[in-house]
Order: C-alpha cells, then sequence, then structure tokens
C-alpha cells in the first residue's frame, strides 16, 4: 500500500518534537487519561468525551478506532476500562503494575504488548556513579477497534506520535495496528538513538585509559565499570524485544493488519542492529577493562623496580656504615687521617655506578 511506505518518515518526523501540554485534550503528567480520542477513517473527530462513550460511538458508527493513552494507573482506575474494553486479566495486572519484560501476549482478538522505553540522561563528565540510561515502561493493548496505551516513567510521552500520525490521515486510516507499528518503531528509534549516544562516552573513557597520563588512567576503572551497568539496563530494554517483532512480523495476528506486518520487519531489523551493536559495545568495554588492569599492572611494576633500585642504592652506605658502627677498636683504616673522606668517596662512586647502572637499564 503506498500511503504505509511514508510511516517510518512520519514517525521520525514527529518524534524529535516536544509534547505540548496545552492540546486541549491532552492532561497535564500526572492524570490518569492523557487523552482519549476518537479516529475515523483516519481523521482525528473533535471534542473530547469519556471512555464509554467514544467506544459506544465507534461501535455504532462500525468503523474508526479509539486512542486511549494513559499514565500509571491505578487498579481500581484502571478496573474499569479493563471491563469495557473485555480485557484479559493477565494482561491487565501486568500493565498496572509494571516492571515487566518486553514481550508480545495475544488474548483472542486483543494484542498486549510490553516495550521498554529508554532515555539517555545528558551528563557534563561521566563518574562512576552517572546515570546514563534511564528506562520505563510502555504496555500497548491492540484490538479492532481500539489501542490503549499504559505509560510508566517520566519520559517516553507519545504526544508528538500522536500528533504526527495525525498528520497522516491515510496512515491512521488502515486502523489500529499502524498505531502499534509507529510506536514499536518509535520505541527501536530511541535504542538507536541511546546506543549512539553512549559511543560518545566509550569514545571518552577509551581515549582516556589510553593516553599517557598513566595516573588519571588508574582511576577509570569506576567509570568504566558504570558504562557496563548501563549498557546492561539498556541491553534488558532491547534484546527480550526480539521475539515479539518477529511474531509481529511474520505471524498472523488477528489485529494486525497484512499490509502493515510487512514494516515490522523493518523494526526487526532496526531492533537487531541494536543488539548487535550493544554487543559490540560490551565487548570493546572488556577489551578497554583489559587493557586499562594491564596498564596499572605495568605502572604497578615500575614502582617496585623503582623502589628496588633506590633500595639497593641505599644499601650501600648503610651497609658501610652498619660496619663501623660496631665500635671494635681493631678495625682497618679506623685511625688514618684520610680513612673517612675515603670512606665517603668509596660509598659515593659506589652509588653512582649503581645508580648509572639501573639507568641505563631502565629501572630508574
Amino acid at each position: 500500500m503506498p500511503v504505509i511506505r511514508n510511516i517510518r518518515r512520519a514517525v521520525r518526523g514527529a518524534k524529535r518534537r516536544t509534547v505540548d501540554l496545552s492540546h486541549p485534550s491532552r492532561s497535564p503528567l500526572g492524570n490518569t487519561v492523557v487523552n482519549c480520542v476518537v479516529y475515523e477513517d483516519g481523521v482525528r473527530q473533535s471534542g473530547a468525551c469519556p471512555v464509554d462513550e467514544a467506544m459506544q460511538r465507534v461501535q455504532k458508527s462500525g468503523r474508526g478506532f479509539v486512542w486511549l493513552g494513559l499514565h500509571e494507573p491505578s487498579a481500581e482506575e484502571f478496573a474499569r476500562i479493563a471491563e469495557l474494553f473485555e480485557l484479559h486479566p493477565l494482561a491487565v495486572e501486568d500493565a498496572v503494575h509494571a516492571h515487566q519484560r518486553p514481550k508480545l501476549e495475544a488474548y483472542d482478538e486483543t494484542l498486549f504488548a510490553v516495550f521498554k522505553t529508554c532515555r539517555y540522561v545528558e551528563h557534563q563528565e561521566l563518574t562512576a556513579t552517572s546515570e546514563v540510561v534511564d528506562t520505563g515502561e510502555l504496555m500497548v493493548f491492540t484490538g479492532h477497534q481500539f489501542v490503549i496505551t499504559i505509560r510508566h516513567g517520566r519520559h517516553g510521552s507519545l504526544g508528538p506520535l500522536r500528533e504526527g500520525l495525525e498528520r497522516n490521515p491515510e496512515l491512521l486510516a488502515t486502523g489500529p495496528s499502524s498505531v502499534l507499528h509507529a510506536i514499536a518503531d518509535h520505541v527501536v528509534d530511541d535504542f538507536l538513538a541511546v546506543a549512539d549516544a553512549m559511543q560518545d562516552d566509550i569514545d571518552q573513557v577509551e581515549t582516556a585509559v589510553f593516553s599517557e597520563h598513566a595516573a588519571r588512567a588508574r582511576s577509570e576503572a569506576g567509570r568504566i565499570y558504570q558504562l557496563k551497568r548501563e549498557l546492561l539496563e539498556l541491553r534488558r530494554a532491547v534484546a527480550p524485544l526480539d521475539r515479539p517483532l518477529q511474531a509481529l512480523a511474520t505471524r498472523s495476528l488477528p489485529p494486525v493488519d497484512p499490509d502493515i506486518r510487512a514494516y515490522f520487519r523493518d523494526v526487526a531489523d532496526h531492533q537487531a542492529r541494536v543488539t548487535e551493536q550493544i554487543g559490540a559495545y560490551d565487548a570493546l568495554l572488556d577489551s578497554i577493562l583489559q587493557a586499562h588492569l594491564a596498564q596499572v599492572t605495568v605502572a604497578q611494576n615500575e614502582d617496585m623496580r623503582k623502589i628496588t633500585a633506590w633500595a639497593a642504592i641505599v644499601a650501600v652506605p648503610t651497609m658501610v656504615c652498619g660496619v663501623y658502627g660496631m665500635n671494635f677498636e681493631h678495625m682497618p683504616e679506623l685511625r688514618w687521617v684520610y680513612g673517612y673522606p675515603l670512606t665517603l668517596g668509596v660509598i659515593t662512586l659506589a652509588c653512582f655506578v649503581i645508580h648509572r647502572g639501573f639507568r641505563r637499564n631502565g629501572w630508574l
């Protein structure tokens, strides 16, 4: 379908826009119902109405669908909505309590998808305690006549995405599955953005580790470990999404339009790219950490060699002074006029020769 070919361009153009909370149908962040809109033939219908009236309107007309957006609803608040849309109790429990693994489940004619949303946390300088990746959750119920999105966390708003899709009524006319695809594409594109941003942090750490300032490089272990922890957080959001996207791209699921199914393959390709990128980053950080530990070991060996060399130099005057400090009456040159300066000269010469030898061998 030619119209569907614009789906990625529409989503990419919309996702970078800021959220306008003054939108007439959008409540401030923190209210349960963020938006409830009826779409007919891809066109947003004017006027705000309660959820039950919106669903009755769609069922009466026999065309279009309802897009209901929620933010962290409680079990009591979501119970009436679950009853109205005949949602499965297991999916309802997962949607309310959050902290779910990315997945896709089919309940009769309804799909329940869980996505992890990610955001790169800007910071002036990466430290051993810097937060790099902030995650949230996004649940999507998709039926033939409705889309319900439940967002957990303070980021991952779908306002810009919704407004971008509304500028393409031909796209929305394909039904709720086009919204599901747009959300999946939006989430995966955010993964790509976070992974690309983390590349700068990895490059920064790599440059510091391989710089000539060894003293500074010794403090990099904490930053490397923190990056690995944040990379693990990103992996937990990206890796489990592989099977759900493959199922959407290959399986015949009731709410998914056959014309949309092929475009899930493109999202799956992007998700695979992020997974490979994370694997490469993890291997690179392992190599950087090993190189850092090797540098620390080499630096410690150099310090030990310097300490050993100076100990050998100091051992000469210590030994001579120790011998002549025994206070025996009959000792060589004890009462000779030139004995003291000769002893000092021998000590100085011996220390100079030993120091020169260590310098020549690179110990000092």
